[in-house]
């Protein structure tokens, strides 16, 4: 294939750009080469600047259940468009949207609409630690929870990919309101509840972590968090930006049957725009200004487009529920042909194929991961027509678009590229 355009639209973009990307994973820095600049997308394939097509395994990071385009969320932002873009006041379709989050997601009694996924983890902590006057978090390494600078130790996505533990511009007295522990380590949590329990106010995880690739929790580990936290008065925050609607209706926590104090959600709730969400029990989000004492704002919070977006985007789910088992047979068939050397970690539609022949459980086991080899076989993929996350510690993500003739071919695909990664 030829990525001319692209290369000059990188070459341009890094003079107004830091690194000519605007999240740090799309410069393609640990699989090599330069990244690829969209033009279009339709359905479960993206069209890029040099007009080459590929089956996009992105999804925008997770947001595109449905694929690129959906014609019902599209005529939602198009009717959005004629009424007006922003107003910073109350509209009708804040509450539906919100009903509709309600509706879905059992443990969700009361939400506040944000902006993004860092916005609704920034705020969920600190309405945590207002409402239980505690200072102290307990996150998981690997983990990634937005850019929020108490929560960017030992954090996974583009961190990890990088190579970054810890970022600097943290003050180390944020930093050190965190506890990191291993992933799927119910001791650890045990310990240090025992060690500082009157102090720690709230435990966040991703239950289907997404950041350090794709990695399930150990059977009891979600359970064990719940019964702890309830213990000793801490609030339980399910980051489901990432797993919310995705893996379930009601995401993770329906999956499980774990019902969280807190839960952020992002990706599909905006139907593909900037929304995001964070919400739980009603005692604990009274404390959000200007009910309660706990501030945040947000001056295009709720904005008209964005929430017609995400309220089409929840009415398409709840009007067709086979799309998940669709996902589920999807998802087991692009996964279904992977070599010695090679694991797999799947949760319904997100995946990853991590370059070791060891299960990977946790940050320490998924960071022994051969990313050279990944690298290979991420640009043989590319070649081919496949476009997966450039990075080996990223999940990808199927849509309700992609087809059996897009699996066959990505399957196909992948046989040649397992291949040349495998003997590089």
């Amino acid at each position: 294939m030829i990525y001319s355009k692209s290369a000059d639209l990188f070459e341009r973009a890094q003079r107004s750009i830091p690194g000519g990307v605007n999240s740090p994973v799309r410069a393609f820095r640990s699989v090599g080469g330069k990244p690829l600049f969209m033009a279009r997308g339709e359905g479960a394939h993206l069209i890029d600047a040099d007009s080459n097509r590929f089956i996009d395994y992105i999804c925008s990071w997770g947001p595109l259940l449905l694929g690129h385009r959906c014609p019902a969320v599209l005529a939602a932002i198009q009717e959005a468009l004629e009424i007006g873009t922003s107003f910073g006041a109350p509209t009708e379709r804040e509450v539906e949207l919100a009903e509709a989050i309600r509706a879905a997601v059992p443990s969700v009694e009361m939400v506040r609409l944000v902006n993004s996924g860092t916005e609704a983890t920034m705020a969920a902590l600190r309405v945590a630690r207002g409402f239980t006057g505690r200072e102290l978090t307990i996150k998981f390494e690997g983990c990634y929870h937005g850019h929020v600078d108490s929560l960017l130790v030992k954090a996974g996505s583009g961190m990890a990919t990088l190579g970054i533990a810890d970022t600097q511009g943290v003050p180390q007295g944020f930093a050190a309101t965190t506890i990191a522990l291993p992933f799927n380590s119910i001791e650890a949590v045990e310990q240090a509840f025992r060690t500082h329990g009157d102090r720690i106010a709230a435990v966040i995880v991703e239950p289907v972590v997404g950041n350090m690739g794709c990695v399930l929790p150990k059977a009891g580990f979600l359970e064990a968090l719940r019964e702890l936290t309830a213990r000793h008065g801490a609030v339980l925050i399910f980051d489901e930006v990432m797993t919310g609607f995705r893996l379930a209706r009601g995401g993770a926590q329906e999956l499980y049957g774990i019902r969280p104090d807190l839960t952020t959600l992002g990706k599909v709730v905006g139907g593909g725009l900037p929304l995001a969400a964070y919400g739980g029990r009603a005692d604990i989000m009274q404390k959000v200004a200007p009910v309660g004492p706990v501030y945040q704002a947000g001056t295009l919070s709720g904005n008209p487009i964005a929430v017609s977006a995400g309220l089409a985007m929840l009415r398409q789910i709840e009007a067709h529920p086979e799309i998940y088992a669709t996902l589920e047979r999807l998802g087991a068939a692009v996964t279904a042909e992977v070599p010695p050397g090679v694991t797999v970690n799947r949760a319904g539609s997100m995946f990853t194929f991590f370059f070791t022949p060891a299960p990977v459980t946790d940050w320490d086991s998924a960071k022994k991961a051969d990313t050279a080899r990944f690298g290979v076989f991420f640009r043989a993929m590319l070649e081919r027509g496949v476009y997966l996350p450039p990075s080996q510690f990223e999940a990808a993500f199927l849509s309700a678009a992609h087809t059996d003739q897009d699996i066959q071919a990505t399957v196909a695909a992948a046989r040649d590229s397992f291949a040349l990664a495998l003997a590089a």
